[in-house]
Protein backbone atom coordinates (compact mmCIF):
# COMPACT_ATOMS: atom_id res chain seq x y z
CA UNK A 1 0.00 0.00 0.00
CA UNK A 2 1.14 3.52 -0.80
CA UNK A 3 -0.07 6.62 1.01
CA UNK A 4 -0.71 9.53 -1.35
CA UNK A 5 -1.07 13.26 -0.63
CA UNK A 6 -3.15 14.82 -3.41
CA UNK A 7 -2.75 18.58 -3.77
CA UNK A 8 -5.62 19.65 -6.01
CA UNK A 9 -8.02 16.76 -5.34
CA UNK A 10 -11.16 18.54 -6.60
CA UNK A 11 -9.71 19.24 -10.07
CA UNK A 12 -9.82 16.88 -13.05
CA UNK A 13 -6.49 15.17 -12.26
CA UNK A 14 -7.27 14.82 -8.57
CA UNK A 15 -10.71 13.36 -9.25
CA UNK A 16 -9.28 10.89 -11.76
CA UNK A 17 -6.65 9.81 -9.23
CA UNK A 18 -9.29 9.19 -6.58
CA UNK A 19 -11.34 7.16 -9.05
CA UNK A 20 -8.30 4.90 -9.42
CA UNK A 21 -8.45 4.32 -5.67
CA UNK A 22 -11.90 2.84 -6.26
CA UNK A 23 -10.48 0.36 -8.78
CA UNK A 24 -6.94 -0.76 -9.67
CA UNK A 25 -5.38 1.20 -6.80
CA UNK A 26 -7.87 0.09 -4.16
CA UNK A 27 -4.97 -0.75 -1.82
CA UNK A 28 -3.72 2.86 -1.96
CA UNK A 29 -4.79 5.46 0.59
CA UNK A 30 -5.34 9.21 0.22
CA UNK A 31 -3.68 10.42 3.41
CA UNK A 32 -4.18 14.10 2.51
CA UNK A 33 -6.35 16.15 0.15
CA UNK A 34 -6.32 19.82 -0.81
CA UNK A 35 -8.40 22.25 -2.85
CA UNK A 36 -8.87 25.96 -3.37
CA UNK A 37 -12.41 26.69 -2.14
CA UNK A 38 -14.68 23.85 -3.33
CA UNK A 39 -16.05 22.87 0.08
CA UNK A 40 -18.92 20.79 -1.28
CA UNK A 41 -16.64 18.50 -3.27
CA UNK A 42 -14.09 18.33 -0.47
CA UNK A 43 -16.70 17.25 2.08
CA UNK A 44 -17.79 14.50 -0.30
CA UNK A 45 -14.21 13.34 -0.88
CA UNK A 46 -13.25 13.49 2.78
CA UNK A 47 -16.24 11.39 3.82
CA UNK A 48 -15.49 8.76 1.18
CA UNK A 49 -11.68 8.56 1.32
CA UNK A 50 -11.16 9.52 4.97
CA UNK A 51 -7.89 11.50 4.72
CA UNK A 52 -5.99 12.41 7.86
CA UNK A 53 -5.39 15.95 6.57
CA UNK A 54 -7.27 18.44 4.39
CA UNK A 55 -5.92 21.80 3.25
CA UNK A 56 -7.93 24.60 1.65
CA UNK A 57 -6.12 27.49 0.00
CA UNK A 58 -9.06 29.73 0.84
CA UNK A 59 -9.01 30.52 4.57
CA UNK A 60 -12.79 30.97 4.76
CA UNK A 61 -13.33 27.55 3.20
CA UNK A 62 -10.94 26.02 5.75
CA UNK A 63 -12.83 27.61 8.65
CA UNK A 64 -16.10 26.25 7.30
CA UNK A 65 -14.70 22.73 6.95
CA UNK A 66 -13.34 22.65 10.48
CA UNK A 67 -16.92 22.57 11.68
CA UNK A 68 -17.93 19.89 9.18
CA UNK A 69 -15.07 17.37 9.11
CA UNK A 70 -14.68 15.78 12.51
CA UNK A 71 -11.47 13.85 13.10
CA UNK A 72 -9.73 15.53 10.15
CA UNK A 73 -6.97 18.10 10.61
CA UNK A 74 -7.96 21.04 8.39
CA UNK A 75 -5.17 23.39 7.28
CA UNK A 76 -5.39 26.61 5.28
CA UNK A 77 -3.50 28.87 2.89
CA UNK A 78 -0.23 28.23 1.12
CA UNK A 79 1.18 27.08 4.48
CA UNK A 80 -1.38 24.29 4.48
CA UNK A 81 -0.35 23.16 1.01
CA UNK A 82 3.29 23.16 2.07
CA UNK A 83 2.53 20.99 5.11
CA UNK A 84 0.80 18.44 2.90
CA UNK A 85 3.68 18.51 0.42
CA UNK A 86 6.20 17.50 3.09
CA UNK A 87 4.12 14.96 5.06
CA UNK A 88 6.36 12.19 6.35
CA UNK A 89 3.63 9.58 5.99
CA UNK A 90 3.02 10.38 2.30
CA UNK A 91 4.93 8.01 0.01
CA UNK A 92 4.04 10.08 -3.06
CA UNK A 93 2.86 13.68 -3.42
CA UNK A 94 0.53 14.14 -6.40
CA UNK A 95 0.82 17.83 -7.20
CA UNK A 96 -2.15 18.72 -9.40
CA UNK A 97 -3.02 22.25 -8.28
CA UNK A 98 -3.43 24.69 -11.17
CA UNK A 99 -1.06 27.59 -11.78
CA UNK A 100 1.93 29.22 -10.10
CA UNK A 101 0.56 28.49 -6.62
CA UNK A 102 2.09 25.02 -6.95
CA UNK A 103 5.68 26.28 -7.08
CA UNK A 104 6.41 26.71 -3.36
CA UNK A 105 4.78 23.40 -2.31
CA UNK A 106 6.77 21.66 -5.07
CA UNK A 107 10.06 23.17 -3.89
CA UNK A 108 9.17 22.26 -0.30
CA UNK A 109 8.54 18.62 -1.29
CA UNK A 110 11.78 18.53 -3.29
CA UNK A 111 13.81 19.85 -0.36
CA UNK A 112 12.47 16.98 1.75
CA UNK A 113 13.58 14.49 -0.91
CA UNK A 114 9.99 13.41 -1.65
CA UNK A 115 8.72 11.43 -4.62
CA UNK A 116 6.47 13.78 -6.58
CA UNK A 117 3.96 12.88 -9.27
CA UNK A 118 3.90 16.23 -11.07
CA UNK A 119 0.76 17.42 -12.86
CA UNK A 120 1.43 21.12 -12.32
CA UNK A 121 3.51 22.30 -15.25
CA UNK A 122 3.44 25.99 -14.30
CA UNK A 123 5.69 25.45 -11.28
CA UNK A 124 8.37 23.91 -13.46
CA UNK A 125 7.92 26.61 -16.09
CA UNK A 126 8.52 29.56 -13.78
CA UNK A 127 11.25 28.06 -11.60
CA UNK A 128 12.70 25.30 -13.76
CA UNK A 129 16.34 26.18 -13.21
CA UNK A 130 15.91 26.36 -9.43
CA UNK A 131 13.77 23.20 -9.26
CA UNK A 132 16.25 21.22 -11.36
CA UNK A 133 19.13 22.26 -9.08
CA UNK A 134 17.21 21.54 -5.86
CA UNK A 135 15.93 18.16 -7.09
CA UNK A 136 19.50 17.05 -7.84
CA UNK A 137 20.77 18.37 -4.51
CA UNK A 138 18.08 16.66 -2.41
CA UNK A 139 17.72 13.54 -4.60
CA UNK A 140 14.01 14.10 -5.03
CA UNK A 141 12.19 12.03 -7.65
CA UNK A 142 9.86 13.85 -10.07
CA UNK A 143 7.54 11.60 -12.09
CA UNK A 144 5.61 13.34 -14.89
CA UNK A 145 1.83 13.02 -14.99
CA UNK A 146 1.12 15.08 -18.13
CA UNK A 147 0.28 12.54 -20.82
CA UNK A 148 2.98 13.82 -23.19
CA UNK A 149 5.79 13.84 -20.63
CA UNK A 150 4.65 10.55 -19.14
CA UNK A 151 4.85 9.11 -22.66
CA UNK A 152 8.40 10.44 -23.12
CA UNK A 153 9.34 9.03 -19.71
CA UNK A 154 8.02 5.60 -20.71
CA UNK A 155 9.76 5.72 -24.10
CA UNK A 156 13.08 6.54 -22.40
CA UNK A 157 13.05 3.53 -20.09
CA UNK A 158 16.12 1.31 -20.58
CA UNK A 159 17.94 3.83 -22.79
CA UNK A 160 20.79 6.20 -22.03
CA UNK A 161 20.11 9.92 -22.44
CA UNK A 162 23.10 10.35 -24.73
CA UNK A 163 21.39 8.06 -27.25
CA UNK A 164 18.47 10.48 -27.67
CA UNK A 165 18.40 12.46 -30.91
CA UNK A 166 15.18 14.36 -30.15
CA UNK A 167 11.88 14.33 -28.30
CA UNK A 168 8.71 14.59 -30.37
CA UNK A 169 5.77 15.94 -28.38
CA UNK A 170 2.33 15.60 -29.91
CA UNK A 171 -0.48 18.14 -29.74
CA UNK A 172 -4.12 17.55 -30.57
CA UNK A 173 -4.32 21.03 -32.07
CA UNK A 174 -7.14 21.92 -29.70
CA UNK A 175 -10.70 22.90 -30.62
CA UNK A 176 -9.58 25.70 -32.98
CA UNK A 177 -7.13 23.84 -35.19
CA UNK A 178 -9.43 24.30 -38.22
CA UNK A 179 -10.61 27.82 -37.33
CA UNK A 180 -9.12 30.63 -39.47
CA UNK A 181 -6.99 33.11 -37.52
CA UNK A 182 -9.19 36.02 -38.67
CA UNK A 183 -12.09 34.49 -36.71
CA UNK A 184 -10.21 34.30 -33.39
CA UNK A 185 -11.69 37.57 -32.12
CA UNK A 186 -15.16 36.02 -32.37
CA UNK A 187 -14.37 32.80 -30.49
CA UNK A 188 -16.65 32.34 -27.48
CA UNK A 189 -15.60 30.88 -24.13
CA UNK A 190 -17.77 27.85 -24.86
CA UNK A 191 -16.07 27.25 -28.22
CA UNK A 192 -12.60 27.55 -26.72
CA UNK A 193 -13.51 25.07 -23.99
CA UNK A 194 -14.89 22.45 -26.41
CA UNK A 195 -11.77 20.27 -26.61
CA UNK A 196 -12.21 17.43 -29.12
CA UNK A 197 -10.38 14.65 -27.26
CA UNK A 198 -9.51 15.58 -23.66
CA UNK A 199 -11.67 16.52 -20.70
CA UNK A 200 -9.56 18.94 -18.66
CA UNK A 201 -9.84 21.97 -16.38
CA UNK A 202 -10.80 25.33 -17.89
CA UNK A 203 -7.36 26.96 -17.71
CA UNK A 204 -5.48 24.15 -19.43
CA UNK A 205 -8.24 23.80 -22.04
CA UNK A 206 -7.94 27.48 -23.00
CA UNK A 207 -4.15 27.04 -23.13
CA UNK A 208 -4.74 24.13 -25.50
CA UNK A 209 -6.90 26.39 -27.68
CA UNK A 210 -4.13 28.99 -28.02
CA UNK A 211 -1.43 26.27 -28.13
CA UNK A 212 0.24 28.04 -25.20
CA UNK A 213 -0.08 24.71 -23.40
CA UNK A 214 2.23 23.05 -25.91
CA UNK A 215 4.80 25.81 -25.50
CA UNK A 216 4.67 25.28 -21.74
CA UNK A 217 5.11 21.55 -22.28
CA UNK A 218 8.27 22.11 -24.33
CA UNK A 219 9.73 24.15 -21.46
CA UNK A 220 8.63 21.45 -19.00
CA UNK A 221 10.26 18.73 -21.11
CA UNK A 222 13.48 20.76 -21.28
CA UNK A 223 13.76 20.77 -17.49
CA UNK A 224 12.29 17.33 -16.74
CA UNK A 225 14.57 15.45 -19.10
CA UNK A 226 17.51 17.88 -19.35
CA UNK A 227 17.15 18.04 -23.14
CA UNK A 228 18.13 21.18 -25.14
CA UNK A 229 15.29 23.14 -26.73
CA UNK A 230 16.65 22.48 -30.22
CA UNK A 231 16.14 18.74 -29.64
CA UNK A 232 12.43 19.07 -28.79
CA UNK A 233 9.89 19.06 -31.63
CA UNK A 234 6.12 19.46 -31.60
CA UNK A 235 3.73 17.96 -34.16
CA UNK A 236 -0.05 18.21 -34.43
CA UNK A 237 -1.73 14.83 -34.02
CA UNK A 238 -5.55 15.26 -33.91
CA UNK A 239 -6.40 11.70 -32.84
CA UNK A 240 -4.44 11.96 -29.55
CA UNK A 241 -3.46 8.28 -29.78
CA UNK A 242 0.31 8.77 -29.98
CA UNK A 243 1.12 10.75 -26.83
CA UNK A 244 4.78 11.44 -27.59
CA UNK A 245 7.81 9.86 -29.21
CA UNK A 246 11.55 9.63 -28.62
CA UNK A 247 13.90 9.40 -31.60
CA UNK A 248 17.27 7.78 -30.99
CA UNK A 249 20.59 8.27 -32.79
CA UNK A 250 20.30 4.91 -34.58
CA UNK A 251 17.08 6.01 -36.29
CA UNK A 252 14.70 4.14 -33.98
CA UNK A 253 11.62 6.05 -32.86
CA UNK A 254 9.85 4.74 -29.75
CA UNK A 255 6.32 5.96 -29.08
CA UNK A 256 3.75 5.46 -26.35
CA UNK A 257 0.20 4.93 -27.62
CA UNK A 258 -3.14 4.55 -25.89
CA UNK A 259 -6.69 5.79 -26.02
CA UNK A 260 -6.77 9.31 -24.54
CA UNK A 261 -7.47 8.85 -20.82
CA UNK A 262 -5.55 10.67 -18.08
CA UNK A 263 -6.02 7.77 -15.68
CA UNK A 264 -3.24 5.88 -17.46
CA UNK A 265 -0.38 8.40 -16.92
CA UNK A 266 -1.67 9.17 -13.41
CA UNK A 267 -1.60 5.49 -12.49
CA UNK A 268 1.84 4.93 -14.04
CA UNK A 269 3.28 7.85 -12.07
CA UNK A 270 1.75 6.57 -8.82
CA UNK A 271 2.74 2.92 -9.28
CA UNK A 272 6.15 3.40 -10.97
CA UNK A 273 8.22 1.30 -11.50
CA UNK A 274 5.38 -1.21 -11.38
CA UNK A 275 2.34 -1.45 -13.66
CA UNK A 276 -1.24 -2.35 -12.78
CA UNK A 277 -4.15 -3.54 -14.82
CA UNK A 278 -5.86 -0.31 -15.71
CA UNK A 279 -9.25 1.17 -16.41
CA UNK A 280 -8.29 2.53 -19.83
CA UNK A 281 -10.10 1.11 -22.82
CA UNK A 282 -7.65 -1.10 -24.78
CA UNK A 283 -6.38 0.43 -28.01
CA UNK A 284 -7.71 -1.20 -31.19
CA UNK A 285 -5.40 0.07 -33.93
CA UNK A 286 -7.55 -1.31 -36.74
CA UNK A 287 -10.56 0.51 -35.32
CA UNK A 288 -8.54 3.68 -34.69
CA UNK A 289 -7.72 3.76 -38.40
CA UNK A 290 -5.48 6.53 -39.68
CA UNK A 291 -3.12 8.53 -37.50
CA UNK A 292 -2.36 12.01 -38.86
CA UNK A 293 0.58 14.32 -38.14
CA UNK A 294 1.35 17.84 -39.34
CA UNK A 295 3.59 20.76 -38.27
CA UNK A 296 2.49 23.63 -36.00
CA UNK A 297 1.23 26.76 -37.75
CA UNK A 298 3.41 29.34 -35.99
CA UNK A 299 1.72 32.28 -37.73
CA UNK A 300 -1.70 31.21 -36.43
CA UNK A 301 -0.71 30.13 -32.93
CA UNK A 302 1.63 32.91 -31.85
CA UNK A 303 1.31 31.98 -28.17
CA UNK A 304 3.34 28.85 -28.88
CA UNK A 305 6.21 30.93 -30.27
CA UNK A 306 6.06 33.37 -27.35
CA UNK A 307 6.33 30.51 -24.87
CA UNK A 308 9.30 28.98 -26.69
CA UNK A 309 11.11 32.31 -26.82
CA UNK A 310 10.55 32.86 -23.09
CA UNK A 311 11.75 29.34 -22.31
CA UNK A 312 14.95 29.79 -24.28
CA UNK A 313 15.58 33.17 -22.61
CA UNK A 314 15.40 31.49 -19.18
CA UNK A 315 15.85 33.50 -16.00
CA UNK A 316 12.64 35.22 -14.91
CA UNK A 317 11.22 35.44 -18.44
CA UNK A 318 9.20 32.18 -18.19
CA UNK A 319 7.73 33.37 -14.88
CA UNK A 320 6.69 36.64 -16.50
CA UNK A 321 5.17 34.87 -19.50
CA UNK A 322 3.29 32.37 -17.35
CA UNK A 323 1.88 35.04 -15.01
CA UNK A 324 0.68 37.14 -17.95
CA UNK A 325 -0.94 34.11 -19.54
CA UNK A 326 -2.74 33.05 -16.36
CA UNK A 327 -4.04 36.60 -15.94
CA UNK A 328 -5.18 36.88 -19.57
CA UNK A 329 -6.86 33.45 -19.58
CA UNK A 330 -8.74 34.35 -16.39
CA UNK A 331 -9.91 37.59 -18.01
CA UNK A 332 -11.11 35.70 -21.11
CA UNK A 333 -13.01 33.16 -19.01
CA UNK A 334 -14.72 36.08 -17.27
CA UNK A 335 -15.48 37.52 -20.74
CA UNK A 336 -13.51 40.71 -20.04
CA UNK A 337 -11.33 40.27 -23.15
CA UNK A 338 -11.77 38.51 -26.48
CA UNK A 339 -9.94 35.29 -27.32
CA UNK A 340 -7.41 36.94 -29.63
CA UNK A 341 -6.39 39.35 -26.85
CA UNK A 342 -4.98 36.53 -24.67
CA UNK A 343 -1.83 36.25 -26.76
CA UNK A 344 -1.65 40.02 -27.23
CA UNK A 345 -1.64 40.60 -23.46
CA UNK A 346 1.11 38.01 -22.95
CA UNK A 347 3.24 39.46 -25.74
CA UNK A 348 2.96 43.03 -24.42
CA UNK A 349 3.72 41.98 -20.83
CA UNK A 350 6.79 39.98 -21.87
CA UNK A 351 8.09 42.90 -23.97
CA UNK A 352 8.09 45.12 -20.86
CA UNK A 353 9.96 42.67 -18.65
CA UNK A 354 13.65 43.05 -17.82
CA UNK A 355 14.97 39.52 -17.53
CA UNK A 356 16.94 38.43 -14.44
CA UNK A 357 19.33 35.53 -15.01
CA UNK A 358 19.80 32.84 -12.33
CA UNK A 359 17.02 34.28 -10.15
CA UNK A 360 16.41 33.47 -6.50
CA UNK A 361 13.01 32.21 -5.31
CA UNK A 362 12.22 35.71 -4.06
CA UNK A 363 13.00 37.24 -7.47
CA UNK A 364 10.80 34.65 -9.19
CA UNK A 365 7.91 35.35 -6.82
CA UNK A 366 8.31 39.10 -7.30
CA UNK A 367 8.37 38.67 -11.09
CA UNK A 368 5.18 36.61 -10.89
CA UNK A 369 3.41 39.33 -8.88
CA UNK A 370 4.61 42.29 -10.95
CA UNK A 371 3.84 40.53 -14.24
CA UNK A 372 0.28 39.82 -13.13
CA UNK A 373 -0.12 43.50 -12.26
CA UNK A 374 1.34 44.57 -15.61
CA UNK A 375 -0.94 42.17 -17.52
CA UNK A 376 -3.95 43.44 -15.60
CA UNK A 377 -3.09 47.03 -16.46
CA UNK A 378 -2.88 46.09 -20.15
CA UNK A 379 -6.26 44.32 -19.89
CA UNK A 380 -7.84 47.34 -18.20
CA UNK A 381 -6.43 49.59 -20.94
Amino acid sequence: MKKIAILGSTGSIGKSALELFDGPLSDYRAVALSANDNVKEMISQAKKYKPKYVAMLNAGAARYLRGKLKGVKVLSGIEGLIKLAVLKEADVVLLSVVGAVGMVPLLSAIRKGKTIALANKEALIIAGELIKKEAKKHKAVILPVDSEHNAVFQAMQGNKKEYIKKLIITASGGPLKNTPFENFSKISVEQALAHPTWKMGKKITIDSSTLMNKGLEVIEAHYLFDIPFEKIEVVIHPQSIVHSLVEYIDGSVIAQLSNPDMKLPIMYALTYPERRRGVVKPLDLAKAGRLDFCPVDFSKFKAFSIALKAGKAGGTMPACMNAANETAVHAFLEKRITFDKITEVVEKTVSLHKNIKNPSLEQILKTDLLSRQAAQEIING
